[in-house]
Parts: structure tokens; C-alpha cells; sequence
């Protein structure tokens, strides 16, 4: 197979190669503030944040400096062994301040994927050198999206992402979400003895936006703790910010003994995760003859995305950016929320700078349109959002985002469907 078509060499992540190629490619080649440009020149407001990631807009120059500062001066050195730059131990701690996690350690990753599978290695590693081999099994939940490497995929709760690719690994239960009686009668169904840890998103992202019901975290963290069962926060998207407060777990008042992180470190201008570990679960690698963690990645730690780290939390601080979200969040239901009386829409949830504009799939089949054609329509209006798996619109703009702005999606998005009826 050959073609001749610019750029026809590329596979696109998450993608029917075949359907994306006929709909036709949307090339960028720009982007300004809350904005991203075309290779025609339009511009299209970056509703979803490229993927949940940009918080302080396309285009800072000061990042852009950072960055090139910091390859001139040393692009990148191992992390392994004793090695490490000066200003990944800067990241590092940084990082380990924006936590609620008690005395923490910082494993650094190149993405939310890394930060998932590193969790789970960490956790059977830790639970080995306690003498509880046994303790393999990881639960997670319905709905539940945690990267896409091997243990991420088999702690998916969106069939599409799991189910074609089997169960890579097979120490994974899943149960329902926002139920804490599920997770307690799990635990009791495996063994306490070997159930290593509970992982879940503070609010469920790319499963469609769902916030936790109040006193939910709190009760399986109690859970957890009674049992002696590790409670892993995956906070890659909710993570530095976007709930107006540094993290998720902060704001519904929990502590986790693993919390991941990613996205919004960098805003998307360079690749970088983070497994935030609790001293107690370091413990033993730290510790008197300590232990080897025979794990990590080329570029753990790498230099060049640590300085866009320390940039982009600059920014955010010296802006107030984090206040911002708060101030922002009322906005969202009060501008949001009248999509859901609309025909097409059955509701709207919001949770911090975070939104899922739920398409009611029934309406759009009698009219023999996928609700992802939305999506595309949206694009005519100079809006970029996306369907996700429940069948919702994902909104997780900038943090710099305005409310004009947020009015301006909600117009589109009722235009968009309307065009169907």
C-alpha cells in the first residue's frame, strides 16, 4: 500500500485510519492563548485542551525559553543509578509540594500511560519485599480510563479500550463506581490477603466526565486503610489544578499512598508524568539495605521536560491560575447546563474546569447520525471538542479560558446538534 498524500506515512493514535483519512486530516500549524490555528489560517478554540492537558494556552513564549535554555545547556543525562540533572530534582520536589501524599518520593515518567504501569509495578515490588507476595491484585472500576500500556489497558473500564486486547494482566478486578459496598464485598471475595491496591480517578475523565457523590473517596480510603489495601489516586487529568485546587484528592479529602500525575505538569509542551509515592510505600527501597526497583525509562527525569515543568507551574502560580479554576467553576453549570433542556442533549456534568455534554444517542439514531459527527460539526463553528466513550462532549479548556468563551462553546454545541434535527 502507497500513497501520495503529505503526511500519508503517519498513523494517528486512537484512530480508524480509513474513516480519518476520508473525513480528511485537520492539519495545525499555530497556536495563541486558548486557540489553535490551522494550516488555512482559522482558528478554532481548544474546548478540550488538546487532551485535558493545557493549562496555560498555546504559545508561551516563556516555556518556549525554558526549553530551549535548558537543551542548550544539558538536554538530558540518565536518571539511572546515581545520576540525575539539577533540575529534575527541582521537578521533583516541586511536584512532591503540590501533593497531599505523607512524606513523599517522586518516580518521573514520561506520560500518564508510564506513571499507571510504574504504579502498578511499585505496588507488587513494595507488597514482595513486605513478604506478602501474594497481594497482586489491583481493583479499579466501570467507566475507568488509566493510560493505555499494559496494566493501564487491563484496569480499563471502557470495554472498547480493554476488550480487544484480552487481559494483559490478569490480577485486575473491576467493579462499580461510586460504590463503596462494591469495593468492600470485592475485597472480601478475593481475599483481603491479596488484594494490593484500589486505583481510581477522583473524577472519572475520559469515561465521560463523572464526579465522585459526596463522602464517596473518603469511605473507600477508609476501606482501604482497614484492609491494608494501598489507595491510588489517578489524578493525570485532574492533577495541578483543574479541580480549583493543586490536586483532586485535596479538594474531597483524601490521602492516597500512590497519587499519578501528568498533563497539566508541562501543559502539553513536553512530555512528562509523575508516581507520587508515599514514604511508608518507599519505605523499603529507602531503607537500610534497601532494594533495587529494576524499572524506569529512558527518559525518567528527562531534563528538558522538567524545565518546561518548572516554567509552566511558574506561570500557574504567579497567575493564580489554580484560583482561577475556582472562580471559573459556578460558571460552567450556570452557562452549561441549559444544553441539557435542548433536544439531542440529556445532560450536562461539570466538576471543577472539567465538563461532559452528554449526547442522547437514541435521538441522533433515529436521525441515522453518529453522535460523533457533532464533533465535526463543531469544527465549523472554530470549536475543537471530542466524543468520548460514554457518548459525552469533552470541555477542559485552558485555565486562562474566559466566560465569553465558555458561552461561545455552549452556543456552538447547541448549533451543532441542531444542524441533525
Amino acid at each position: 500500500m502507497t500513497t501520495n498524500r503529505a503526511g500519508g506515512s503517519f498513523w494517528h493514535p486512537f484512530s480508524n485510519m480509513a474513516e480519518s483519512l476520508e473525513r480528511g486530516r485537520v492539519v495545525f500549524t499555530g497556536g495563541e492563548g486558548c486557540y489553535l490555528i490551522d494550516r488555512d489560517g482559522k482558528r478554532y478554540f481548544d474546548a478540550s485542551g488538546g487532551l485535558w492537558y493545557n493549562a496555560v494556552g498555546h504559545g508561551r513564549e516563556e516555556i518556549a525559553t525554558a526549553i530551549g535554555a535548558q537543551a542548550a545547556r544539558l538536554a538530558a543525562c540518565t536518571s539511572f543509578d546515581v545520576y540525575a540533572a539539577d533540575v529534575t530534582l527541582e521537578a521533583a520536589d516541586r511536584i512532591a509540594a503540590l501533593t497531599p501524599v505523607r512524606d513523599p518520593r517522586v518516580f518521573l515518567t514520561s506520560g500518564g500511560s508510564d506513571s499507571v504501569d510504574s504504579a502498578g509495578k511499585i505496588i507488587r515490588r513494595y507488597f514482595a519485599l513486605r513478604g506478602e507476595p501474594e497481594r497482586t491484585a489491583i481493583i479499579a472500576r466501570e467507566g475507568a480510563y488509566h493510560g493505555m500500556h499494559a496494566y493501564g489497558t487491563a484496569l480499563a473500564g471502557i470495554p472498547a479500550n480493554h476488550d480487544p486486547w484480552g487481559d494483559l494482566v490478569p490480577e485486575v478486578e473491576h467493579i462499580t463506581a461510586f460504590n463503596a459496598e462494591a469495593l468492600e464485598e470485592r475485597i472480601a471475595a478475593v481475599g483481603a490477603e491479596r488484594v494490593a491496591a484500589f486505583i481510581a480517578e477522583p473524577v472519572i475523565g475520559a469515561g465521560g466526565v463523572f464526579p465522585p457523590p459526596d463522602g464517596y473517596l473518603p469511605a473507600v480510603a477508609e476501606i482501604c486503610r482497614r484492609h491494608g489495601v494501598l489507595l491510588v489516586c489517578d489524578e493525570v487529568v485532574t492533577g495541578v489544578g483543574r479541580m480549583g485546587s493543586w490536586t483532586a484528592s485535596e479538594r474531597y479529602g483524601v490521602v492516597p499512598d500512590l497519587l499519578l500525575m501528568a498533563k497539566v505538569l508541562t501543559s502539553g509542551y513536553q512530555p512528562l508524568g509523575a508516581v507520587v509515592v508515599s514514604g511508608a510505600v518507599a519505605e523499603p527501597f529507602f531503607e537500610g539495605e534497601g532494594a533495587w526497583l529494576r524499572h524506569g525509562y529512558t527518559y525518567s527525569g528527562h531534563a528538558t521536560a522538567c524545565a518546561a515543568a518548572m516554567a509552566n507551574l511558574d506561570i500557574i502560580e504567579r497567575e493564580g491560575l489554580v484560583d482561577r479554576v475556582a472562580e471559573l467553576e459556578p460558571a460552567l453549570p450556570r452557562l452549561l447546563g441549559p444544553l441539557a433542556d435542548l433536544d439531542g442533549i440529556e445532560e450536562v456534568r461539570t466538576a471543577g474546569l472539567l465538563a461532559g455534554v452528554q449526547l442522547d444517542a437514541a435521538w441522533f439514531e433515529e436521525r441515522g447520525v453518529a453522535p460523533a459527527r457533532v464533533a465535526d460539526e463543531l469544527r465549523g463553528h472554530g470549536q475543537l471538542s471530542r466524543l468520548l466513550a460514554c457518548g459525552a462532549l469533552q470541555f477542559s479548556p485552558p485555565f486562562i479560558t474566559t466566560e465569553e468563551q465558555v458561552t461561545e462553546f455552549a452556543e456552538a454545541v447547541a448549533a451543532s446538534v441542531a444542524a441533525f434535527a
